[in-house]
């Protein structure tokens, strides 16, 4: 079974590579890539990804990420993605983690990642170049590793 975020990039990487025009259709392209969920959870996942549907010259109403919605994030990731630039190390413990940055990036990392607000992750506590993440029960390493890709993309090529 593959996890929220790995199927929220899924959903996303459609809707921005070709013109579905409602659920049924998504579903079915989701089914063809492995990610077997409820058309319930995929309406959580389009309001969670800020999904809208908009007008097509040809097949009438397509499911669009709004340019203003791309922007914004576009800004927000640049800002997000030089905290990455901080990024030393990522070690786990048990349900625990201990993310290492630069001198001075540990409270702007973790204030970032609470505001997100992943579900893989209860909390953090940060210092000046430490941050500790409490994962909720069960969460595997490879599932907060994903969480925080989501979170900062920048840090894909360095953990």
């Amino acid at each position: 079974m593959k996890n929220r975020v790995q199927r929220q990039l899924e959903i996303r990487k459609i809707i921005l590579n070709g013109d579905v025009r409602n659920q049924d259709e998504l579903l079915v392209k989701l089914k063809q890539n492995g990610f077997d969920l409820t058309q319930a959870t995929l309406s959580r996942d389009l309001k969670a990804l800020q999904v809208s549907r908009v007008p097509h010259p040809v097949k009438g109403n397509v499911y669009s990420i709004s340019a203003s919605s791309k922007k914004e994030q576009s800004v927000q990731q640049n800002k997000i993605n030089y905290l990455a630039d901080g990024f030393k190390d990522l070690q786990f413990s048990g349900n625990l983690a201990v993310l290492k940055t630069m001198p001075g990036y540990a409270s702007s990392i973790a204030a970032v990642i609470d505001l997100a607000s992943p579900w893989e992750i209860i909390g953090t506590i940060a210092g000046d170049d430490t941050i500790l993440l409490i994962q909720r029960e069960g969460i595997s390493k490879a599932d907060l590793i994903n969480a925080l890709f989501l979170i900062m993309p920048g840090l894909k090529d360095k953990i």
